[in-house]
């Protein structure tokens, strides 16, 4: 027989589980095994989100797709602008343009216009010969007027040098200081656009 003790179901005694520690170790175990399964078997906690410095939730990263379509749309806005401010750009080119050359092209007929007034204020006798010459002068101030190009006013007219060319200084006690006397040669302009001066005299 041996030197354990059993009783007649085959068990220990109790008495000497405690005396030789396993009842202790046994009781130690089947704790651990309890608490793991309480841990396995317990319900997984929400995931909360982490939180900025203010207490503001955390923006989350936009979608690759929707920065994609921002950044096509902010590509068309630009591509739109400057194409606005081509066709204003090239609108106002195509304007000067078309002022350069009627400006260019009315001054070079201006000698013939200040010789048709000279003809016209010469003595003639032959009524239908002057005739002619008057429709052909209105023919021409009237291409003139459809041109937008306008006389700019001079007899009588404040002294402006930006419109006025003073060649000459008079005393004239019927006109009043630095006012235009005399007009020796017609000055036009086409809107703000000046073509040509008027040639006066001024009076002192």
């Amino acid at each position: 027989m041996t030197d354990e003790i059993r009783d007649a179901d085959g068990c220990e005694d109790y008495e000497s589980l405690e005396e030789s520690g396993l009842h202790d170790e046994a009781e130690d175990t089947a704790e651990t095994e309890n608490t793991a399964e309480t841990e396995d078997t317990a319900e997984p906690e929400d995931v909360i989100g982490d939180e900025t410095d203010d207490g503001e939730p955390e923006i989350v990263e936009a979608d690759p797709l929707e920065q994609a379509m921002q950044a096509a749309n902010d590509k068309y806005m630009r591509l739109f602008a400057e194409f606005d401010n081509f066709r204003k750009r090239t609108a106002k080119e195509k304007a000067e343009t078309y002022q350069d050359a009627v400006a260019k092209t009315v001054l070079e007929l201006l000698p013939a216009v200040d010789s048709f007034e000279r003809a016209m204020e010469a003595p003639c006798t032959d009524e239908a010969y002057r005739s002619g010459m008057e429709k052909i002068y209105q023919q021409m101030t009237g291409i003139f007027e459809k041109l937008g190009v306008a006389e700019i006013p001079a007899l009588n007219e404040p002294f402006d040098p930006k419109v006025h060319n003073a060649i000459r200084q008079v005393e004239d006690e019927n006109f009043g200081e630095s006012t235009v006397c005399e007009v020796y040669q017609k000055g036009y302009r086409l809107g703000d656009r000046i073509i040509r001066c008027a040639m006066v005299s001024v009076a002192n």
